[in-house]
């Protein structure tokens, strides 16, 4: 006789706590990502208005358009340039293109272009560079900008006007000159009408030695900071105790000048050897002081007029020049006091003995002296206004007359010693004299050193460098990427590769917005039929399954929302088969949970057994996704690249979508006792004989 035996329900488990704490986990991650992917930009900046308006103090605003597009969804430009590699040799031709592209790139960054797409292209012997500027409608001006040559500058310390001045800065500043002026001849009229010049210099000189010198300077001669005053007594040629008629404009400002009477000023052409130490100031190569003291009294008992340019050249710390020549030296010019005293005291022909000045100590040698003719001036000094005191933006750095030019090439090379990698240059003659010169005014000081006005390396000088070979160092912690980076950008400004614009194409707004809306249409269609054929098959587990999908999906918006990836139609096709990869692990789950729940096993336990055993499949059938599209991202570009991206991102967040949140709400779905019904799963018990 047959007989149906069917086994025994065994009871369904109760939620855990820690299920419990998994499902409100979800819930507040899901809150908290479709707030931050649709709504908390635009509350921050309310806010932030808010605040403002209270306290006059703005935060910091964020950018309120929700996900970054590419060019074929916002609209922009597709340029493709071919670069000219004729004049570079081939060794150096694909450091020179991958310095171009380096380039272009800092460029179209600070055009304001979002997430530009700046690539090289190397097949069958020729080099191009494809650049995609998403949003940019102006293409002319975006042409002008990529094909100018890169400009590379060496720059010393010193305040400069960053960029030329507004229209509006230079009416200020010629207001401000105009006014200057017109106070400086009123000054200079009442002088030659008879005022107190005492008083004059008194009330309205901004000198600081005012109040010791009363605006008294002697030895002004037509050279050096006064040679604007000294050249124009010796044009006007003034009478003792007279007012010059015109008021001298020098690099100090505005100065009404008194002639007091004319002088005979000692020119002194003077050598010196200076040996620096630890605490000395721009002491590149420091040594305690007693050392330092031994080895100049040392050098002063071996010195003579002969052999002094020798001992310079072997031991002298100053390397400015290799004689230690100082030329022909006034007592108005710029020199430590101890210094010159030293050198007035000498006689023509003799070696000074060892003079301490905050440089270190010095050997002096007087070469030759003369008498020259210069004048003794009382002065009213009043200020000019300068570009730099009403532009904006004013830089710490001013220009040098060493660029790219003169820089023949650059290369990484690696410390024998330490093995850290270092970027090595090469100048041209006049480029090897410019250095040289640069470097020896800033010994322990910067030189910044910019791409298209952006500085790129601000090493710090050593000491002065001669014969046109320089070494920029990068730190004890320096990368070898660091260092190519550093020797293609310098190489993109010294050895510029012309580029010629081969081909442009333009896609426009409209289009853009029309595949955006297109593309959002196809992903919600797509959801729409998936969401009916998992409810269908498996009615309250294709539920669970679709919900967990939607959280699938803001998770995947708030993550390229956050990381700022650049969405694109590729990028879309991505996300969309991620998505069908993401319901492929439900199906898996599902299945297995019908099959065990088939042989006998509660709910619960089917739940738990089918995650168990699908795990493996979903595992292996992802990390080859996950495989082929890492391959697709590292040996692709552009498009394909989009695509690969948000395949994989979606491919990962899939796993927890599956895993995590469709097992958590599957097992709150088991926890309601009318639930528990074989019907609504589309699954039944099997049957034995």
């Amino acid at each position: 006789m047959q007989t149906w035996k069917v086994k025994k329900k065994a009871p369904v488990r109760r939620v855990s706590q820690s299920t419990r704490s998994r499902i409100w986990s979800v819930i507040a991650l899901a809150s908290t990502l479709g707030l931050f992917v649709y709504s908390f930009p635009s509350l921050w900046n309310q806010a932030g208005g808010f605040v403002e308006g209270k306290t006059g103090w703005k935060p910091p605003m964020l950018a309120d358009a929700p996900f970054r597009l590419g060019l074929d969804l916002q609209g922009g430009t597709h340029l493709v340039y071919e670069a000219d590699m004729k004049e570079i040799p081939q060794a150096d031709r694909s450091a020179a293109l991958e310095g171009v592209r380096d380039v272009i790139e800092q460029r179209v960054n600070a055009f304001g272009v979002s997430e530009p797409v700046v690539q090289t292209i190397t097949t069958g012997g020729t080099y191009r560079i494809a650049a995609e500027l998403a949003g940019v409608m102006d293409v002319s001006e975006a042409i002008k900008l990529i094909g100018e040559t890169p400009v590379l500058e060496f720059k010393e310390p010193g305040e400069a006007v960053a960029e030329e001045l507004t229209d509006a800065e230079k009416t200020e500043l010629e207001t401000k000159q105009k006014e200057e002026r017109a106070k400086a001849e009123e000054i200079l009229a009442n002088a030659k009408a008879g005022t107190n010049f005492n008083g004059l210099v008194a009330e309205f000189s901004i000198d600081e030695t005012k109040e010791t010198k009363q605006g008294i300077l002697d030895g002004i001669g037509a050279r050096g900071l006064y040679q604007p005053i000294g050249e124009a007594i010796d044009r006007i040629k003034p009478a003792k105790g007279v007012v010059l008629p015109e008021v001298v404009e020098s690099l100090e400002g505005l100065n009404v000048i008194k002639f007091m009477e004319p002088a005979d000023t000692n020119e002194m052409q003077l050598f010196h050897l200076l040996v620096c130490y630890e605490g000395a100031q721009r002491c590149a190569q420091p040594i305690p002081e007693i050392e330092a003291n031994t080895k100049i009294n040392s050098l002063k008992a071996r010195a003579t007029v002969e052999n002094f340019a020798e001992l310079v050249k072997n031991n002298s710390t100053d390397t400015s020049s290799e004689d230690g020549a100082l030329g022909w030296v006034v007592p108005t010019d710029p020199i430590d006091a101890v210094f010159l005293a030293a050198a007035q005291a000498l006689k023509k022909g003799e070696i000074s003995a060892p003079v301490k000045t905050q440089f270190g100590y010095h050997l002096i040698y007087k070469a030759d002296e003369r008498v020259v003719r210069t004048s003794k001036i009382q002065r009213v000094l009043l200020p000019l206004s300068q570009p730099r005191d009403v532009a904006k933006n004013v830089s710490p750095w001013k220009n040098t007359g060493l660029s790219g030019r003169q820089l023949s090439r650059a290369t990484v090379q690696f410390n024998s010693q330490t093995g850290q990698p270092h970027v090595a240059l090469q100048f041209d003659d006049e480029g090897g004299k410019l250095f040289g010169e640069l470097t020896s005014k800033h010994v322990g000081e910067t030189i910044a050193i910019f791409l298209d006005g952006q500085p790129i390396s601000i090493p710090v000088v050593q000491e002065a460098i001669f014969g046109g070979q320089a070494i920029i160092t990068l730190g004890q912690n320096a990368q070898l990427e660091e260092a190519k980076l550093l020797a293609q950008r310098l190489n993109a400004g010294a050895l510029p590769v012309p580029i010629t614009l081969l081909s442009q194409q333009t896609v426009g707004p409209t289009l853009g917005a029309v595949s955006l809306q297109k593309s959002i249409q196809a992903a919600f269609f797509g959801f729409l039929f998936v969401a009916l054929y998992m409810l269908f098959f498996y009615r309250l587990g294709g539920l669970v399954a679709v919900v967990a999908l939607l959280f699938y999906a803001a998770i995947n918006l708030a993550v390229y929302r956050l990381f700022g990836v650049t969405m694109t139609l590729a990028g879309i096709a991505g996300l969309v088969l991620s998505l069908g990869m993401a319901v492929d692990a439900n199906v898996l789950i599902l299945e297995r949970f019908k099959e065990e729940y088939a042989s006998g096993r509660d709910f619960g336990s089917a739940i738990d057994e089918a995650f168990k055993r699908a795990w493996t499949a979903v595992r292996d059938g992802n990390l080859t996704t996950l495989i082929a599209s890492g391959i697709l991202y590292y040996f692709s570009s552009s498009f394909i690249r989009g695509f690969a991206l948000t395949l994989s991102i979606g491919v990962i967040l899939s796993m927890v979508s599956a895993f995590w949140i469709s097992r958590s709400y599957l097992r709150t779905v088991l926890s309601v006792a009318f639930l528990r019904s074989a019907s609504f799963f589309s699954t039944r018990r099997s049957t034995t004989l």
